[in-house]
């Protein structure tokens, strides 16, 4: 069985010295700012080969994205698992009873009146998140 990107991830930045938390928590501004940066960087070199690819490449930054993300996510002590987990039960509430989806014109799938939104903030509290904690 592979490892989970969040284990492979926590692997780096174990062997590198970086920082790594194991409890929701805010982080310095400069280290918080330095983590958007490398998330951008990634998110543009995504969205530059999105359209014209090719696909081997575009496959490879799109994991470039998610392995900036996770490790993000871990800088701050996130288990972005549980959280991805939270916003797809969310998602899936788009879906009305009847199984009808409300689509925008481009296709994005809309919020229904039987939407509830995600509780990330519950996701985090289960996790030993203090909302207003030190970094």
């Amino acid at each position: 069985m592979t490892a989970s990107p969040a284990d492979l991830v926590r692997e780096f930045h174990l062997a590198f010295g970086l920082h790594a938390r194991s409890t929701p928590a805010e982080v310095p501004p400069e280290l918080a700012a330095h983590r958007g940066e490398l998330l951008a960087e990634e998110a543009a070199e995504a969205a530059e080969v999105a359209v014209e690819g090719p696909l081997d490449r575009l496959a490879h930054e799109l994991a470039d994205v998610v392995y900036v993300a996770y490790g993000t996510a871990l800088v701050h002590g996130v288990d972005l698992d549980e959280v991805i987990a939270e916003i797809h039960r969310a998602n899936m509430s788009k879906l009305g009873p009847d199984g009808q989806v409300a689509r925008r014109a481009d296709g994005k799938v809309l919020k229904g009146e039987h939407y509830r939104a995600p509780d990330v903030s519950a996701v985090l509290r289960r996790q030993g998140w203090i909302p207003g904690g030190a970094a």
